[in-house]
């Protein structure tokens, strides 16, 4: 059964194609199941930028620790897809990445990365910052307090954020990415309760942990919706242009929120949790023992580089 207390690890992850990545203060593990059905297990380092002195000031590092996570999760993410490419993928990538060889030599990977990650970026800026606004600014003829205009307006990013969820959660390949969020959370959790992290314990744990990204993303929105309720605009260039501004300052704010909530018992947290939880529902799906099994693989691979720092607090 789970602990009455629980503990808290530092030790977080994503899910990837197949796999898991677990991170610690130092090290990556990230644990992919092959198609041959054998767990591949690949050790890296910690990005330079989260052991920068700006990592560890409040409020500051939480933009710190969202770049790196979003470089470290694509590379992750592209590592544990490689395995499951078709042949002919595969061969149209070799010539995709032959030309970027040519023109940029060895820093063609980065290229890619980098690509990915500020497309991901204008992806979410458009679905979640500028449409929800633009569509405010219908509003502003009819409504012209600044309170409502931003409540509406987080409403949008909300719905839209659970619609997008909704809608690919339909994929089978996101079915089993969901899965394998799921097996993460159930194996953090597992380790916080004290247990011998093992297939048979980390099934009785829930998916739901109050560290997830979901989470984060929840505490952006409705952060930034108490924000932006006291800043009146007169147009949505001058919006989205306060948005970005203030973006560092919305995410540093949310990061030390999330941070709290994984490791307060306090009731007020709990409330202020909840919403964040209950969105996870969209984003976790019950694992089963194979996947719990690469989860475990990715932890157990991370745990063992960190020595009394592993122990739960």
């Amino acid at each position: 059964m789970q602990a009455d207390k629980p503990k808290y690890t530092s030790i977080g992850g994503q899910a990837l194609i197949e796999g898991v990545m677990m991170r610690g203060k130092d090290d990556i593990a990230i644990a992919v199941r092959k198609p041959d059905g054998e767990i591949e297990i690949k050790m890296d380092k910690v990005g330079k930028l989260e052991k920068m002195k700006i990592a560890k000031i409040p409020f500051v590092r939480g933009i710190v620790s969202l770049v790196s996570s979003m470089i470290t999760g694509v590379s992750a993410l592209t590592y544990s897809a490689e395995f499951y490419i078709e042949e002919e993928a595969a061969d149209d990538k070799d010539e995709l990445e032959r030309r970027l060889q040519n023109i940029f030599g060895d820093r063609a990977d980065d290229v890619i990365m980098g690509f990915s990650i500020v497309t991901a970026f204008l992806f979410a800026l458009i679905l979640f910052g500028v449409l929800p606004t633009f569509v405010v600014g219908l509003f502003r003829r009819f409504v012209q307090e600044p309170m409502m205009l931003s409540a509406i307006e987080g409403i949008m990013k909300i719905a839209f954020f659970i619609i997008y969820v909704a809608s690919i959660s339909k994929m089978k390949d996101i079915q089993r990415v969901f899965q394998y969020h799921g097996a993460e959370h159930k194996t953090i959790h597992c380790f916080e309760s004290g247990q011998p992290v093992t297939v048979e314990n980390a099934r009785k744990f829930t998916t739901l942990h109050p560290r997830c990204g979901t989470s984060f993303i929840f505490f952006v929105l409705i952060i930034s919706i108490i924000l932006f309720s006291f800043i009146s605009w007169n147009s949505i260039l001058v919006r989205i242009g306060i948005k970005l501004l203030l973006l560092p300052l919305v995410a540093g704010i949310s990061y030390e929120v999330l941070k709290l909530a994984g490791r307060s018992n306090n009731g007020i947290v709990k409330a202020i949790s909840k919403p964040g939880l209950m969105m996870q529902n969209l984003t976790t799906a019950e694992p089963d023992d194979s996947q719990l099994e690469v989860a475990i693989a990715a932890f157990n691979a991370v745990l063992a580089t960190m020595g009394d720092e592993a122990k739960p607090q």
